[in-house]
């Protein structure tokens, strides 16, 4: 029939049927999988990557900084076909304002991260301040020393806050889409179940490492109140929507847990003072085992 010779209440009741009819919702396990590999090689991993220094100075880009390069070309691809995929038809211009804002934020954070690794290789310490640091105290001239207090907040707050804030946007507003009310969908697959300790582990690091845990808990209240509204309708999350919110959920723990071992830290106290107190992983690295390194290594 004619969509023109269908009645109000006729196409009223045809849209309810597709809105609330059950739908297949297959689980990404590729897409999710790529996301895992991508993360940890790309983003975790890469302060690991080991290059000797007669291939590639100082003066040149180090191995780490071509796999950011990398990581900021695959990561906003697999969100755009992430929305893609999406059962939920979502808002075009605040995905492409996102990615957008998430690719200029990474770009920051690449070339801050650069010079924030060479100057671990002179000695910087990360769990001191730019002007605590030794080797900033005797730069002349003392200007200077604004410049780096300039460069750290680009790469610290400006560059997390621009990258980390659209990404987790991005997966929030994909979130919304994945309810179902097909019984069977209401479980994760095994390959879900497998891949969730990795990416339990990297949130854990984005919260940590980028010092973003009001964002990501702020997106964590958000997806839980959105399972509450959505049951109320009948809607349970799929398997998609349980992966997300296992995983910040288990990144949650680990936050808990990375605090608690540190709490009484006085060094990591002085450069995390207040109630946020949650010490980056690297400048945990710079104060305590560093030196052991150094020692093991030599």
């Amino acid at each position: 029939m004619h969509a023109a010779y269908l009645t109000r209440s006729e196409a009223f009741h045809i849209a309810d049927f597709y809105t609330t009819c059950p739908r297949k919702a297959q689980f990404h396990t590729d897409l999710w999988c790529y996301f895992t590999v991508q993360n940890c090689l790309l983003d975790f991993g890469r302060p690991l990557i080991f290059c000797p220094l007669e291939w590639l100075p100082l003066s040149k880009p180090s191995a780490g900084d071509y796999f950011h390069m990398l990581y900021n070309i695959t990561t906003p691809f697999l969100l755009l076909k992430l929305i893609e995929r999406s059962p939920k038809t979502l808002p075009r211009s605040a995905v492409y304002l996102c990615i957008i804002t998430f690719v200029m934020g990474a770009s920051i954070h690449l070339v801050g991260e650069s010079i924030n690794h060479r100057l671990l290789l002179s000695g910087y310490q990360l769990h001191m301040s730019v002007r605590e640091n030794p080797i900033m105290k005797n730069l002349r001239p003392e200007t200077l020393i604004d410049s780096f207090e300039l460069l750290q907040y680009y790469d610290e707050s400006l560059a997390h806050c621009m990258w980390y804030a659209p990404l987790f946007l991005i997966l929030f507003l994909y979130f919304t889409g994945c309810f179902t009310v097909v019984k069977a969908q209401k479980t994760m697959p095994i390959s879900a179940w497998l891949l969730l300790g990795p990416s339990g582990l990297y949130y854990w690091y984005l919260v940590t490492e980028g010092q973003i845990f009001i964002p990501f808990i702020l997106t964590f209240f958000a997806m839980t109140a959105t399972v509450v509204h959505q049951k109320r309708k009948g809607f349970l999350p799929d398997g998609n929507g349980l992966f997300l919110l296992y995983s910040f959920s288990l990144s949650l723990v680990l936050v808990t847990i990375w605090v608690a071992c540190l709490w009484n830290d006085e060094v990591l106290r002085r450069k995390y003072p207040g109630v946020m107190y949650i010490p980056e992983p690297w400048a945990v690295y710079t104060l305590h085992l560093r030196d052991k390194h150094m020692t093991l290594t030599d």
